[in-house]
């Protein structure tokens, strides 16, 4: 069977469609990924082994607004082509994981009746999403929350299986600090900010080690590729370990007592899978302050403790990271509430609920 799975612009939409597109070639489907030329996907899907079809498709441009007086041509030349990839591709199913590369490929599947799913990463859900799911046949959340911001269809059914992700391996904590260089006899904090890192978080932690405010713990930071050189001479051997990007990340998880990050959907369900225990730092300027609501979602089950970009300050991580990081009994709670709610084989019952599609189609 041929599944198209359209999604992209960032990361937070392409690695779900790339969860789901494993899945679905393990047993057997063809699968074909679809997103925009100016996505992230035109660098990353290259070196997987997935066809895939790039859309001339541009974002709605928030602050420089003046461009999009172009998204009038932009998007007839987005429809156009969308149409000539379902003429060319006959997928039996289309599933959409958001993202502005996904609504015009989604929007003409439906049209042409091809049985459609989407695949929403957060607790507050994108525009695309909420424009789509009125005539998808199935909707799958990652966060329980977004379904009060959703208008689904009478036959829409929704589901929550939680993000698609790899699921966590098994990780000797031990073993992951020696293999970064790290003492075994300190509490460990991973801070990270994704792969492109966070301005703010990395300035902070970086007055943090040049206040001398680190206190007794090992520290991991992920600084992100392109700010790697800037940070890099604050490595200490045996304490401190600067990289641009964990990848994969597994070791960086298991030799971690406690994660300070962001708060984009794939990181929260990465956490969740993994039970660890969270200080989450919403970046403020997310479309639709959606990782704020991804932040809030966790705190509130007491799966993880919420810090404002303006409250995580050096001395704020001094008198929350590292108090949290030797409380043994706030650690197991909030780890315990994280694993409540990981869906790590996500992408699995996800991809299974999506394919009975194809025998009511």
């Amino acid at each position: 069977m041929k599944v198209l799975i359209a999604g992209g612009g960032t990361g937070g939409h392409l690695m779900p469609a790339l969860a789901l597109a494993r899945v679905a070639a393990d047993q057997g489907h063809d699968v074909v990924l679809v997103g925009a030329e100016r996505g992230i996907e035109a660098q990353i899907l290259p070196h997987h082994p997935f066809r895939f079809h790039l859309l001339p498709m541009e974002p709605i441009y928030r602050r420089a607004w003046w461009r999009n007086l172009r998204w009038p041509v932009i998007a007839v030349r987005a429809w156009r082509t969308a149409g000539q990839v379902l003429r060319d591709e006959q997928p039996a199913i289309v599933i959409g994981t958001g993202g502005y590369a996904a609504g015009p490929l989604v929007w003409r599947a439906q049209n042409a009746r091809i049985p459609t799913a989407l695949q929403e990463q957060n607790a507050f859900p994108g525009l695309t999403q909420r424009w789509l799911a009125r005539r998808a046949q199935q909707v799958h959340l990652g966060f329980p929350e977004a379904r009060l911001r959703l208008s689904p269809g009478p036959e829409t059914q929704v589901f929550v299986f939680g993000n698609p992700i790899t699921p966590p391996g098994a990780v000797d904590a031990n073993a992951a600090r020696a293999e970064f260089g790290l003492s075994a006899e300190r509490r460990t904090v991973l801070v990270f900010g994704g792969s492109q890192g966070a301005r703010a978080i990395n300035q902070t932690i970086a007055r943090v080690l040049e206040r001398g405010q680190l206190g007794d713990v090992n520290l991991l930071w992920g600084t992100g590729t392109m700010h790697l050189e800037r940070y890099a001479p604050l490595a200490v051997r045996g304490r401190v370990v600067v990289r641009g990007f964990f990848d994969p990340i597994g070791a960086a998880y298991g030799a971690a007592d406690l994660v300070v990050a962001r708060a984009g959907a794939m990181t929260v369900s990465e956490l969740c899978a993994w039970g660890k225990p969270s200080v989450l730092v919403p970046l403020p300027t997310a479309a639709a302050d959606h990782q704020t609501f991804n932040a809030r979602a966790l705190a509130n089950a007491g799966a993880s403790v919420l810090l404002l970009e303006s409250e995580f300050t050096p001395d704020g991580f001094a008198k929350t990271v590292v108090p949290l990081v030797h409380d043994d009994k706030r650690l197991d709670a909030l780890a315990q509430s994280a694993r409540g709610r990981g869906h790590p084989n996500a992408a699995r019952t996800i991809m299974s609920k999506v394919l009975e599609l194809s025998q009511v189609a």
